[in-house]
Order: C-alpha cells, then sequence, then structure tokens
C-alpha cells in the first residue's frame, strides 16, 4: 500500500529496502543513491553477501527499478559499486533512465594478483529526465590541489596563476581529494563506510535545501548525515537494527554546516565542496571583486554554528 511520503521524511527504517520502497510513492524523491554490498564476500550482520552472480543481478535490478520510480523527474539517481558491477547495472539503467556520468572515485586500493590495481570506485549518474532543462544540476567547485611544504597549486597554469579562481576549479568526473576512511577510530562498525563528504558533494550538486534524499542501504547513515549537515530531509533504510540505532546516534549529533546563508561540506575545518554560484556570497567579499588568493589556503576555525558567528575563512602562512 503507497502511503503519504512525509511517513517515512527524516527517518531512519528497519527492514527489507524492496518491501518498504513499494509503499513509497512515485516521483517522490529528489535524489536516489544507494551503496549495496558487492557480494565481495563482507561480513555483515544480517545479509549474506555470497550471492550467485545472476541472483545477486536480479536483485540488484530490482531495487534499482524502485529507486527509478520513486525518483522525480527533476531529480539524480546514484549508485556506487565496483566496476566489476557498474558496468551490469549500466545495462539495465540505460533502458529506465539516461545516462549522465561515470565518475571515478580515486581511493586507492591493494594488489590482488596477477591484474592491474584496483585504484577506483565509480558511481553512475542517471537522471530521469533527458532533457538538461528538467533536472537539478548545479556546477561544484573544490580547493586547488597544493603542496603541503609551499603552499603553491600543484597543477601548471601555464603562466595564467593569476587567471586562476580563487577557491579551486571546477568539478570533473574524476575526484581524488576525498579519501576512503581506513582507520577504525574514525570508522563505525560497517565493513564498508563511506565518508560524509562524498555524499555532501552529490547532494550539493544536484539538490535543494529541503529537498528529500533517499538511500535504501544507509549502513550507518553516511547520506542521512550528509543530508542533514546541508539542510536537506532524509529516509534511509536498512536490514540491520544495530545499523539503524549507529545512524540514528550519529544523526543526533549532526549540525547544520552554512556560511553567510549558504550550505558547504566541511572536514577538519576547511571548506571541501561549495556550489560556484554560491561563491562571492560565501567569501563575503562585498565590492564583488574576487581575486586569487595567493599561495595561503583558507581555514575555518569552527565548523559548528557557522551562519550564526558568521566565521568566515581566514588566511594562514
Amino acid at each position: 500500500m503507497v502511503r503519504d511520503i512525509k511517513m517515512f521524511q527524516n527517518k531512519i527504517i528497519l527492514g527489507d529496502c524492496l518491501k518498504i520502497m513499494e509503499s513509497i510513492p512515485d516521483d517522490s524523491m529528489d535524489m536516489t543513491f544507494a551503496d549495496p554490498p558487492f557480494n565481495l564476500k563482507k561480513k555483515y550482520n544480517h545479509y549474506e553477501d555470497t550471492k550467485e552472480k545472476e541472483e545477486y543481478l536480479q536483485w540488484c535490478n530490482e531495487w534499482m527499478s524502485e529507486m527509478v520510480r520513486i525518483t522525480k523527474p527533476s531529480g539524480s539517481i546514484f549508485v556506487h559499486n565496483i566496476p566489476r558491477w557498474l558496468s551490469h547495472f549500466a545495462e539495465h539503467l540505460n533502458k529506465i533512465a539516461y545516462f549522465r556520468h561515470w565518475i571515478s572515485w580515486d581511493s586507492g586500493g591493494a594488489p590482488m594478483g596477477k591484474t592491474l590495481l584496483p585504484n577506483h570506485y565509480g558511481i553512475l549518474y542517471y537522471t530521469k529526465s533527458k532533457s538538461y532543462k528538467d533536472f537539478k544540476f548545479y556546477d561544484i567547485r573544490y580547493p586547488h590541489p597544493r603542496c603541503r611544504l609551499c603552499k603553491e597549486f600543484l597543477k601548471d597554469y601555464g603562466g595564467k596563476k593569476d587567471q586562476a579562481h580563487g577557491f579551486g576549479p571546477l568539478l570533473s568526473d574524476v575526484w581524488s581529494d576525498i579519501h576512503r576512511i581506513r582507520h577504525k577510530k574514525r570508522r563505525d562498525e560497517h565493513p564498508c563506510q563511506l565518508p560524509v563528504l562524498l555524499l555532501e558533494r552529490l547532494i550539493l550538486m544536484t539538490t535543494d535545501e529541503g529537498d528529500v534524499v533517499f538511500d535504501p542501504f544507509v549502513g550507518t547513515g553516511t547520506t542521512a548525515v550528509a543530508a542533514k549537515r546541508l539542510g536537506r530531509k532524509y529516509i534511509g533504510i536498512d536490514i540491520d537494527p544495530q545499523y539503524v540505532k549507529i545512524t540514528e546516534k550519529n544523526l543526533k549529533q549532526t549540525e547544520e554546516t552554512k556560511i553567510n546563508g549558504f550550505h558547504v561540506s566541511i572536514y577538519l575545518g576547511k571548506i571541501r565542496t561549495m556550489r560556484d554560484k554560491d561563491f562571492k556570497a560565501i567569501w563575503g567579499n562585498k565590492n564583488s571583486d574576487i581575486k586569487l588568493f595567493g599561495d595561503r589556503q583558507h581555514k575555518l576555525s569552527s565548523a559548528i554554528d557557522l551562519e550564526r558567528s558568521l566565521i568566515l575563512p581566514r588566511a594562514y602562512p
């Protein structure tokens, strides 16, 4: 039975995602994101990660079809996985949605014998609408990669350094500035936890404040936490009661991150992702005379209650 979408908003639901998604209305989510089990024999508490290939792909096709169904015509669909499975996923999604990008997340890997070093995960990016006029998309900027010692740009601008953007370049489909959570002390009790920064980037790129973000495999809450930090509503599903409890705990500790009224992605006191259209307002330059900030980086002294205290980026040598 289809229910009112408001019954699901800002909730983490315990259960099987396929059964729960059946009761979610068509065209009701602004962004859907899935990071399913990779079928690599990972140890989960309430899921067997050892399906036969055809069984696994059939199961994935079912929840992907549901994701497309519940996504709004103006919305976006993202699926994160390893290239081995994404090639199959794309074959199915190409029949029911419109391909936009294969985002390559350069996250580092480990040798696996006689093969190339697997050094990236992929994120399939699809939309429900064909025309670029009918779905949401915002240009995104990230900080200029710099030398840790001298703080100079790593990229050679060929004598045109003074023309470089004051914050950083526009985002491409290769992301190498966001890293996996490797240390146990920085991660929850989950075998495949994604960094919040990754989801914040996708959310800033394709949604507006107040939009609804959905994750059928929410795990310990990365997607929900990112959505809440950026002023979006969230709906998460997981089959493991322990993960649901951890997610709810993480959400209670989550606050919005804003500067001058605009949401940004922040890590360790530094802005890691912002919308291009928000740059001037975030930087607070009254004369709108945005210039290159030389060989300095910009650091926020606090990532909490930024809007109220109006803490602006401060330069340090």
